[in-house]
């Protein structure tokens, strides 16, 4: 039982199901653009809300990027990348919180090498695991939670390289698919 990973069906059907979202978002967005742009002041607040949901949770891929992206191209990039990086921020405490709580969680050649960053960078090594896009912030947060990193250091890190990161994505957005 110790270190069972999911069967590889399971693994393929959440990354079709967060491609299908992602584009169905995307799609959504663009057509509804107008409507989006007349309901500004509850847009925002969605954004930051599907981000928190987001990134709380593996379970449910729900498409921060596309989101962002897509968003970007209707509403304000920067504000959109605000939104989405912030409630990003906040829904990636749910990995520190469970590092923090003490649980016994499986060590792996990939948690030494986190646990070895963190001790020499500290919270650089939390900002640039969330600026870049990558599968491993979730284990840096765990990690980061173990080793007691201060919950402020980590949710300001999470949360400027998370905030860069969605911004360029609603600047990309713009350019792109912008009117």
């Amino acid at each position: 039982m110790e270190n069972e990973q999911p069967p590889v069906r399971i693994n393929i059907f959440k990354a079709v199901l967060g491609l299908l979202a992602a584009v169905g978002v995307t799609a959504a967005i663009f057509y509804f653009r107008t409507s989006i742009e007349q309901y500004k002041a509850v847009s925002y607040p969605a954004i930051f809300l599907i981000s928190v949901l987001g990134n709380a949770t593996v379970i449910f891929p729900a498409p921060s990027y596309a989101i962002a992206f897509s968003g970007g191209a209707v509403l304000n990039p920067y504000g959109v990348g605000v939104a989405a990086g912030l409630g990003a921020a906040l829904g990636e405490l749910t990995g520190y919180l469970i590092g923090s709580s003490g649980r016994v969680i499986a060590k792996s050649n990939l948690h030494a090498r986190f646990e070895a960053l963190i001790t020499k960078w500290g919270w650089l090594t939390i900002f640039g695991l969330s600026l870049i896009p990558n599968p491993f912030f979730d284990i840096g947060g765990i990690v980061a939670g173990m080793m007691k990193m201060p919950v402020w250091k980590f949710l300001l890190a999470t949360a400027a390289g998370k905030v860069i990161r969605f911004t360029v994505f609603g600047v990309l957005g713009k350019t792109l698919l912008g009117n």
